[in-house]
Formats: structure tokens, C-alpha cells, sequence
């Protein structure tokens, strides 16, 4: 099969790159028939049932009679599934993100993409100290010599990457945060800051408990979306640096609940 003229895609996409296509369009539509998959990905219709069962079998979406497949909106994609969504985007807020942390901070960072991307950032930085309970943060930054690295236990969650529960907010309640940067799944001016899970909203509540300075990072696909679990009302965030895709009305209601709005 030929691809489609308005996807671009061709059939040697990788499957990696498919799996976040169906996912992002299952999401959006809230269901897709392989037909239809087949000729937005440029890819066969056998090779999409083959990608619709790996999904199904991974819980992330279900197959339904003649090929279709529907899913929930307010899905969680696994941390591997996100990391190329808004990719330019992300990397613009983790610039900006990184430019508020001034030398020998101590500066907590929880899981998530954006804030994966800050670390990024500061792993170029010398003198500061990074307390993170993102497994694949601390992977990142464990080599970089210049910085001291501190990560926090609890039970994993898998989704994010992320170790969460009481002993990582024990363990948070000894430290002294300069900034802490958090990781949203959504975010709007009256239901505050979200997540899929309440034992990771737990988690981030004792980062932002801990630190002197709360910033939350968030690309504007959170913004305006409300997910499971409360992390905190807008007036316990200092500051939100999100893309320059929030429009005027949604900045005005956010910032009249407390934090600085911060466009990158």
C-alpha cells in the first residue's frame, strides 16, 4: 500500500512511531477501524491488526468485532509512548524551565516527559543537586560527574517511570528543595493540576511540600484537561511554563489563581 498523501508516512514507519500514531488517534477519536489506520500510517491493514493486538494485549486500548478499535480518552500512555509527543514544544518549556534554577540549587524533579527534558538541560549544568524519583531521570544524569544525584525510593509505577508512595514522601519530608519541577497530566484555573494516578498526585504533593519554589511545567495538550487524581489547587504553583499555544482567556484564568504564566 501506497501511503496516504496526508500523512507522509511510508511503510517502513517503525512500529515504535506507528504505536504512538494509533494511540494518539484512538485518544482523539475515541475509536479508529483499521481501514482507516491502514491508510493513515501507509502501512498494510495486516499490519495494523498485528499493532492492534500488541496494544490490546498491553491494556492500552481494545479490539472490537471487525477490526475496530476504541479506547478511552482520558488514556495514560505509557512513558515510551509519550516521549515523542510535542517534542519541540517540550524541549522550548525545558529551556526556559532550566534558566529558573540558580547555581547550587537544589532542584526536585518528578517524573514525566517535560520535566525528563529539564533534566536534560541541567545535566550540562556543574554545582547543582538533583532529587528525582524518575528512575529514567536518575539514569540520565547518574553519569554526568558535576552533578549530585539523589533519588528517591517507593514502588514503581511503570506508566511514568516514577517510584512513588510513603517512602518516597518520607523520604521527601527530610529534604529542603530551592525548586521543585512538576509533571502534570493535566492541568485548568478551577480543577488545579492532575494526574492519572493518586499515589503519584501523593508523591507530588510532597515535592512541592518540600520546596521553596513549585514550578510546573506543561505542554498546552494538558492544559485545559482535568485527569483522576487532584495534585493541588493552581495557588500552591508559583509558576507554570507551558508553549506559546495558550491563548489569552485560559492564561488570565490561570494566573488569577495564583501562579506566573511562563511562555517558551
Amino acid at each position: 500500500m501506497s501511503p496516504s498523501g496526508g500523512g507522509g508516512y511510508t511503510p517502513a514507519m517503525l512500529k515504535a512511531d506507528r504505536t504512538v500514531r494509533i494511540l494518539d488517534h484512538v485518544a482523539t477519536e475515541g475509536s479508529a477501524d483499521v481501514h482507516a489506520l491502514a491508510d493513515l500510517l501507509g502501512v498494510s491493514g495486516a499490519t495494523i491488526r498485528r499493532d492492534l493486538q500488541a496494544l490490546h494485549e498491553q491494556g492500552l486500548l481494545q479490539r472490537t468485532r471487525g477490526g475496530a478499535v476504541t479506547g478511552a480518552v482520558n488514556l495514560e500512555l505509557p512513558l515510551r509512548h509519550r516521549a515523542g509527543r510535542q517534542q519541540a514544544e517540550k524541549r522550548r518549556i525545558a529551556l526556559a524551565a532550566a534558566r529558573l534554577v540558580p547555581d547550587g540549587a537544589v532542584v526536585g524533579m518528578t517524573g514525566g516527559t517535560t520535566v525528563t527534558e529539564i533534566a536534560r538541560v541541567l545535566a550540562e549544568r556543574s554545582g547543582i543537586t538533583v532529587v528525582t524519583n524518575a528512575v529514567n531521570i536518575a539514569a540520565d544524569l547518574i553519569v554526568r560527574p558535576d552533578i549530585r544525584l539523589v533519588v528517591v525510593g517507593g514502588n514503581a509505577r511503570t506508566a511514568s517511570y516514577e517510584l512513588v508512595g510513603p517512602a518516597a514522601e518520607r523520604m521527601l519530608a527530610q529534604y529542603h528543595l530551592d525548586i521543585a519541577f512538576i509533571g502534570v497530566d493535566g492541568l485548568t484555573a478551577t480543577e488545579g493540576c492532575t494526574t492519572h494516578d493518586e499515589m503519584e498526585a501523593h508523591t507530588d504533593r510532597a515535592f512541592l511540600r518540600s520546596s521553596a519554589r513549585s514550578v510546573v511545567v506543561a505542554d498546552n495538550t494538558k492544559i485545559g484537561r482535568v485527569t483522576f487524581a487532584e495534585i493541588c489547587p493552581l495557588a500552591d504553583v508559583d509558576d507554570l511554563v507551558t508553549d506559546d499555544a495558550l491563548d489569552a482567556a485560559q492564561e488570565s484564568a490561570i494566573t488569577a489563581r495564583g501562579p506566573r504564566v511562563l511562555r517558551a
